[in-house]
């Protein structure tokens, strides 16, 4: 008979493997990988990372060089050194001295030749699987809150998005049947990766706690979110594959300010949003500091920081076509590249 205690271990250890996701399953291949790091946690520097869909159920992190993409799994492999497999596992571990002296001998040694990649033949993964919390920020731009008639908010208006939302660079999202959504809208959103845990951080000391930062696209369904019995902002945005984030995560030091930011979105090649983060109502590190007030951030938890005005809700409601299959989305942010999708 199972008992209690018996039950509560078993389900531990199955949530434990979840948790380790895609590592768990390379580490179990690769005994590079397999190594367990116990030194001590740094934040990646001076890398722009991606991920690698092998097309074999395995998604791992690669490393954008003047050589090309170096897969990191097949030069720990060549060069029999131990590895972080994936941006998660690397963001969890600290294992940046790990990754750094990969790039390192790799760049010097004809070994691992075969492990860097042309990356216009890789198809890309996803940047984050199973980050503990998808943090959202609604209404944080100025001229966003104006074109949509709303106030600005006395504090950041936070809800969430889970794993199954998650989607990579040149991902489709699969549009649900037209009796569940049809008011479908783009938002274009710098995305805050977290490095350390982040506990009751003051404004002033936040930015040290960030590992980088990725573009995303909070991909919304108007009128899931705003147009049921009460409003709905969590299932209005994440459904199936509707938060898209790549092609890279772009290590804190390589991007400077994240407040002063270019964004722009265009749908087909129309230009629809082009704004800054500098008309954030809460920067970034008003955001961090007011949500680890409330609940530790953890290393890989990821924010969704809202977007700037020029979505399809702020068009007047006779000039409002929303968006459909076969639709080309690119998401552009200043220093971290362009992130593509099409809708399907």
């Amino acid at each position: 008979m199972t008992t209690r205690r018996d039950f509560l271990a078993t389900t531990g250890l199955v949530t434990a493997g979840v948790l380790a996701g895609t590592s768990t399953a390379l580490s179990a291949k690769d005994p590079q990988l397999a190594k367990k790091y116990s030194g001590p946690h740094e934040l990646p520097k001076n890398v722009t990372l991606l991920s690698i869909d092998h097309g074999d159920g395995t998604e791992t992190l690669g490393v954008k060089t003047a050589r090309g993409i170096l897969d990191v799994r097949k030069a720990a492999r060549l060069l029999g050194l131990a590895a972080p497999a994936t941006l998660e596992e690397l963001l969890r571990e600290g294992n940046a001295a790990g990754l750094n002296q990969l790039i390192a001998s790799a760049t010097g040694s004809t070994k691992a030749n075969s492990a860097f990649l042309d990356e216009s033949k890789l198809k890309y993964g996803r940047l984050f699987t199973h980050p503990g919390k998808i943090v959202c920020v609604g209404l944080n731009y100025k001229r966003h809150a104006k074109e949509i008639g709303m106030k600005e908010p006395r504090v950041p208006p936070l809800f969430n998005k889970y794993n199954n939302a998650l989607a990579a660079h040149q991902c489709t999202i699969p549009l649900p049947p037209k009796e569940v959504a049809y008011k479908f809208d783009y938002e274009t959103e710098l995305l805050i990766v977290m490095g350390r845990a982040a506990r009751n951080v003051s404004e002033a000391d936040a930015l040290n706690y960030v590992a980088g930062y990725c573009t995303a696209n909070d991909f919304s369904a108007r009128d899931l979110q705003l147009e049921t019995p009460s409003v709905q902002w969590m299932i209005g945005k994440t459904l199936d594959k509707f938060a898209p984030i790549g092609p890279y995560f772009v290590s804190a030091d390589l991007v400077g300010d994240p407040n002063n930011l270019k964004l722009e979105t265009r749908v087909n090649g129309e230009l629809r949003q082009s704004w800054s983060t500098s008309d954030f109502i809460f920067n970034t590190q008003q955001m961090i500091a007011y949500i680890s007030r409330h609940w530790t951030l953890e290393p890989g938890d990821i924010i969704f920081t809202g977007t700037p005005h020029g979505v399809i809700l702020g068009y007047p409601k006779e000039k409002q076509v929303w968006l459909k299959a076969g639709d080309e989305i690119v998401s552009s942010i200043e220093k971290l590249g362009d992130l593509t999708f099409r809708l399907g």
